[in-house]
């Protein structure tokens, strides 16, 4: 019995041995993915923003600009293109939404983002755009890849239609977690204007023809928590101009938003925890359960090298026969 019972350890310790490298190797890259049903929404705001008036032409000081970020996975478009690529894709539908502080639109501009579901590398198919234009991102945007590393990754702007380094700048404490801090600035740029204006009958066609161009920068930076590639936080140092032309009245340019846009409290609340309960599922395949593999293997290993010792230790010497008892003499 202790022959096969020891065997049978060997044996389980055996298969949890290979469990391990099986479960962190093989099955992790194919099971951590992002969900193509995905929706998420991101309010920022800039307290004390400069916001162009566009009836009068003048920049002027705000008590607040609020910008509503929304992710949408479109489901139906991922399943599509999944058909010719080959891999699980996930197709975001996006919208970044700017209103002043009387509630009017300053802008809207779309956005459709393709990536690998696993690796969070673009995938180029059609409808790729931003705000209606055909686009073909280089790096990542939005969301890190699992397993961030300590390390400068490429990432799309969505203003200038290009992607440049955003370097890792150490490692930080936020909220309680452990996250790798990234920047990127990028500087002035001529951009396109929005394809939807603040201004009822103005278009960006009728804005060029005046000669007038728009102008962009900022200083982005993330907050990003390494286990599921996440930004807990973000914010941006932006500034945009409007520059020459008969538009601006022989000034040579004139603001049209300059502010310090984060994230409004409780939506840091909400990224948070949503990002703490995700971090446990994928600490479990790339940590917890892979060692706790290893750990089980090597005590049912021991168990069996114990129980083979006992079996084959040898037997003691055997008693003596007792003796026959002496007559009684008187």
């Amino acid at each position: 019995m202790r022959r096969k019972a020891g065997l049978v350890l060997l044996a389980l310790a055996v298969f949890f041995a290979a469990l391990s490298p099986l479960l962190r190797w093989y099955a992790f890259p194919r099971l951590a993915k992002v969900p193509a049903n995905q929706y998420q929404d991101m309010v920022l705001e800039a307290k004390d923003a400069t916001l162009l008036d566009y009836g009068t032409m003048q920049a002027r000081t705000v008590p607040k600009v609020t910008i509503v970020q929304t992710l949408k996975g479109n489901v139906e478009e991922s399943d599509r293109i999944e058909r010719t690529a080959g891999r699980d894709v996930v197709v975001w539908d996006g919208l970044s939404y700017v209103q002043g502080p009387d509630g009017k639109m300053v802008s809207k501009v779309s956005e459709r983002y393709i990536f690998d579901a696993h690796t969070q590398e673009p995938v180029h198919a059609t409808g790729e755009a931003v705000d209606g234009d055909p686009v073909r991102r280089q790096g990542i945007e939005f969301k890190w890849p699992f397993l961030t590393e300590k390390r400068d990754y490429e990432y799309f702007d969505a203003q200038t239609r290009t992607s440049e380094p955003i370097h890792y700048r150490g490692t930080r404490t936020f909220r309680g977690l452990k996250v790798y801090y990234f920047e990127q600035t990028v500087p002035w740029t001529r951009v396109a204007f929005p394809k939807v204006m603040p201004v009822e009958g103005v278009t960006p066609e009728s804005v060029a023809g005046t000669g007038t161009t728009r102008w962009y920068t900022t200083v982005r930076r993330f907050w990003v928590e390494p286990v599921t590639g996440a930004p807990v936080y973000g914010e941006e140092i932006h500034r945009e101009e409007l520059r020459g032309g008969t538009l601006l009245g022989g000034r040579a340019k004139v603001t049209a938003f300059a502010g310090h846009v984060k994230m409004r409290e409780d939506y840091i609340e909400h990224t948070v925890a949503l990002v703490k309960s995700n971090r446990t599922l994928v600490l479990l395949l790339t940590s917890y359960l892979p060692w706790g593999f290893l750990a089980l293997a090597a005590l049912l290993l021991a168990l069996a090298l114990w129980l083979e010792a006992r079996g084959r230790r040898p037997a003691g010497p055997a008693p003596a026969p007792a003796a026959d008892p002496e007559p009684v003499t008187a």
